[in-house]
């Protein structure tokens, strides 16, 4: 079961099916509405161009920090340098993640997160100072409800949660000198390096999981579980087992303390037993300490499993899923912006905003926050619609259209 938080900019839907749901509408004259699929292939296609323009900015900038390139650089870069392009592609990734409708996980759900009991049963224990950067994105942020499985399935408990549909992680490691100071063991990373990776369908409770530098800890029901079995085991062994070796152990301590004048001799079949009595100790102390490990080795492969579900993409990999998520967010707010100008007429930014999110709510039940102000601008930059006293009015369709090949004319001519 999905209860939806609060309102997302995010519109889930692909943007054929909102141009289908236009045109739908029938609101259009029939002679513009081949025109229309026209106007919003040019749209698309404008869009794409532009971002493909980002997505080289973030491929160059990321470049130097990519620690799964597989391609040699002819330039050494300077410090200063580097920090100048590290900026550039912190810059352009804001500006992705906020196209597609991320929204930033603030530092306060990051503490609530580790506070909260993992839903996925494994304590984790995060290194936060081998950070020089840390930031979260989430795109869906809805309740979700589960019921999970306690006391070996005999018991069970519905639970309910924050759950984001899309989680993005950006995190920067500080450099060798760091670890080298502080004797840290350096594992699966490389100091210095950026780490960018993209999670899906992440409850809120178990955002530490995601961190690159996580370690399982038990939980203190572990320890409880695997203490009290241990006592309970070690006072078995000790009356059953190691009753003879103790008489023999006592008479000694108590001999060699002064606390008894009668010496002990230890016979060759004492000797035995109490042989045989140290093994049989030291074979359930490392029994024990096997069911620890082997317990944590459960956690870790759980975790493995669980991770390898949810996680959608690496590092350079992200931007080209975040570029089309992008790009398909910007595509969708432009052409509704568009069309309900043209269907309805001109509208104040605040007309329009309610009239949209209205229709989406009615045509598809669901409620968004609608980008107005962005889905505007980026019409009022491609020249296809004007604001004249507070409302904005879209050209004709087919005006719009000449107007857009003129725009491509002006790129191919350069």
């Amino acid at each position: 079961m999905q209860i939806k938080n609060r309102e997302d900019r995010f519109i889930p839907l692909r943007k054929v099916d909102v141009i289908q749901a236009c045109i739908g509408m029938d609101k259009l004259p029939n002679e513009s509405t081949e025109q229309f699929q026209l106007l919003c292939q040019l749209i698309i296609s404008t869009l794409h161009f532009e971002f493909h323009q980002n997505l080289e900015v973030l491929k160059n900038s990321y470049a130097p920090f990519d620690p799964n390139s597989d391609t040699h650089s002819i330039k050494v870069f300077s410090e200063d340098e580097l920090k100048a392009k590290q900026n550039v592609f912190a810059k352009a990734f804001t500006q992705v993640l906020n196209a597609a409708n991320f929204e930033k996980i603030t530092e306060q759900d990051l503490r609530d997160a580790l506070e909260e009991e993992s839903l996925f049963k494994v304590r984790l224990a995060v290194e936060f100072n081998d950070f020089s950067e840390m930031v979260f994105y989430r795109r869906g942020e809805y309740q979700k409800t589960e019921t999970i499985k306690k006391w070996w399935g005999l018991k069970k408990d519905t639970v309910t949660f924050t759950n984001y549909d899309k989680v993005a992680v950006y995190i920067k490691f500080k450099d060798k000198e760091y670890f080298k100071e502080h004797n840290k063991v350096i594992n699966n990373f490389e100091p210095g390096s950026t780490i960018i990776k993209l999670f899906q369908n992440v409850p809120k409770a178990d955002l530490e999981m995601l961190f690159p530098n996580s370690e399982v800890r038990m939980r203190t029901i572990d320890k409880v579980i695997i203490g009290g079995s241990a006592v309970a085991g070690g006072a078995v062994v000790l009356v059953t087992k190691l009753g003879a070796s103790l008489v023999v152990l006592a008479g000694l301590f108590s001999f060699w303390l002064g606390l008894s004048d009668k010496s002990v001799t230890i016979s060759s079949q004492q000797l035995i037993v109490l042989g045989t009595g140290v093994g049989i100790l030291g074979g359930f102390i490392f029994k024990e300490w096997s069911k620890f490990k082997n317990r944590k080795l459960r956690f870790m492969k759980a975790l493995a499993d669980n991770l390898y579900f949810k996680n959608l993409d690496n590092n350079a990999g992200v931007f080209h899923h975040l570029i089309d998520a992008a790009e398909e967010e910007e595509c969708k707010e432009a052409i509704l912006a568009f069309y309900f100008l043209t269907v309805d007429g001109p509208m104040s930014s605040k007309q329009l905003d309610t009239r949209i999110e209205a229709w989406l709510e009615y045509q598809f039940k669901v409620k968004v926050d609608f980008e107005i102000s962005d889905a505007l601008s980026k019409l009022l930059r491609f020249g296809i619609v004007v604001k004249q006293n507070h409302h904005y009015h879209a050209l004709p369709i087919d005006a719009a259209q000449k107007q857009l090949d003129t725009r491509w004319d002006s790129i191919f001519n350069c």
